[in-house]
C-alpha cells in the first residue's frame, strides 16, 4: 500500500497508537495490560504501583515502559488513557482526576462505592469528552453474547424471570475489601456488581421499579452494621413489565466447589442459561431450552477474560469520545445502592 502510494505522490497516512499508564499492576492489571498489549493497538507508556516487586513483573511485558511512582506522574508524561486496578475507594477519585486532564478510563469494577461517585465519574467523562469504561467482563463471554443476542431479537417471547448466582468458595485476601468505608461493601459489591450488570445489559436496560434484598454476614443478618461487610446476599428486582430478576452472590459459600456462576433467563417461548462449568471460573457453557430439549450456544475453550480491556484499547485507537452508553453504568450503581438499603 505504502509503495502505491510513494507512485502516486502521496505519503501513507501515520498512525499514532494512544500510550496508555496502568495503575495498579496485581494480577488483575498484568492481565489487563497484556491483553492491550496483544491487540497491537496501544503502547504501554507507564506503570505505577506501591509495590516495587508488582511494577517489576509488569515491567516484564513492557520493557520499554516508565516506572513512575503515582497517578500525577504517570499523566505528566502525556497519557492517551490510563487503566485504573486500585482498591475500589480509589476509583472514583482517580478516575476524575484522569478525566479531568484529559485522559481516557479503564476502571475495574466498581466505578465507584456509591451511584453518586459513579455518577460524578460519568460527568466527569462527560466534560471531558473522553472514552469511560469499566471492566465488566462476563458481558464479552461468548456464552452472554449469544444469550443477549437471542433476547434482543425477541426468540423467547415475553421474558418474565430471570436468576442469576455468583458463589465463590473463596474470600478477598485485602483487608480493605472488609471495610465499608473503603470498600463500599462486601459480595454485592465484589460480585453483584456483574449480575446487576448482566441482568440489566442482557434485557436492554429496562427501569427497575423495585429492589428487595436480605444481606447476611457470618450466617447472621447484617442489619445496620457499620464495622463489617456482607457475605451472603439475596435480592429480588422487579423491572418495568413485570420481569423479575433473583440475584444471589457470596464468599466462602460451602458449596462443594470453587465458584457457582449462572445467568438464566425464562420467557414464555423458551429459555437460555449461562453456567460455569465443573465449578470453573472460567469456563462457561451456554445453552438454549425449548421445553425439555437443548441446544448448545456456547462452549469452552473461550479466551474472554481481557475482551473487555481489548475492546476499550480498540477503541480508543479509533479515536472513539465519551459514549453514552457510559450512562448504563450509573443505573447498575443505583441498583446496587438500593440493595444496600441507601
Amino acid at each position: 500500500m505504502s509503495e502505491v502510494l510513494e507512485k502516486l505522490g502521496l505519503r501513507a497516512p501515520v498512525t499514532v497508537r494512544p500510550r496508555i499508564g496502568f495503575l495498579g499492576v496485581g494480577w488483575i492489571g498484568r492481565h489487563r495490560m497484556q491483553a492491550m498489549a496483544d491487540t497491537g493497538l496501544i503502547d504501554v507508556a507507564a506503570i505505577a504501583d506501591p509495590s516495587p516487586e508488582m511494577a517489576a513483573e509488569a515491567g516484564k511485558i513492557a520493557p520499554d515502559a516508565e516506572i513512575v511512582g503515582d497517578l500525577d506522574a504517570m499523566l505528566a508524561a502525556g497519557l492517551d488513557g490510563v487503566v485504573i486496578a486500585t482498591p475500589s475507594a480509589l476509583h472514583a477519585a482517580q478516575s476524575i482526576r484522569a478525566l479531568d486532564a484529559g485522559v481516557a478510563v479503564f476502571c475495574q469494577k466498581p466505578l465507584g462505592r456509591t451511584a453518586a461517585e459513579a455518577a460524578a465519574v460519568v460527568a466527569a467523562a462527560r466534560q471531558a469528552d473522553r472514552l469511560l469504561a469499566v471492566d465488566l467482563s462476563y458481558r464479552f463471554t461468548e456464552g452472554m453474547r449469544r444469550i443477549r443476542e437471542i433476547l434482543a431479537g425477541g426468540e423467547l417471547g415475553q421474558v418474565f424471570a430471570a436468576d442469576l448466582v455468583f458463589h465463590n468458595a473463596y474470600g478477598p485476601d485485602k483487608p480493605w475489601f472488609y471495610d465499608p468505608e473503603l470498600s463500599g461493601g462486601g459480595c454485592v459489591m465484589d460480585l453483584g456488581v456483574h449480575l446487576v450488570d448482566l441482568a440489566l445489559w442482557a434485557l436492554d436496560f429496562p427501569d427497575v421499579e423495585d429492589v428487595q434484598a436480605s444481606l447476611f454476614a457470618g450466617g447472621a443478618p447484617l442489619g445496620g452494621r457499620t464495622d463489617t461487610v456482607e457475605d451472603y446476599a439475596e435480592a429480588r428486582i422487579t423491572l418495568a413489565g413485570g420481569t423479575v430478576v433473583r440475584l444471589a452472590c457470596s464468599w466462602r459459600l460451602q458449596a462443594g466447589c470453587d465458584a457457582i456462576i449462572q445467568a438464566g433467563f425464562y420467557g414464555t417461548g423458551g429459555g437460555v442459561a449461562l453456567k460455569n462449568v465443573g465449578g470453573s471460573f472460567y469456563d462457561f457453557t451456554a445453552e438454549r431450552y425449548r421445553g425439555t430439549a437443548r441446544e448448545n450456544l456456547a462452549e469452552p475453550p473461550d479466551a474472554w477474560g481481557g475482551r473487555a480491556a481489548a475492546d476499550w484499547a480498540r477503541r480508543l485507537s479509533e479515536g472513539e469520545r465519551f459514549n453514552p452508553a457510559a450512562e448504563r453504568l450509573v443505573d447498575v450503581a443505583r441498583v446496587l445502592d438500593r440493595i444496600y438499603g441507601r
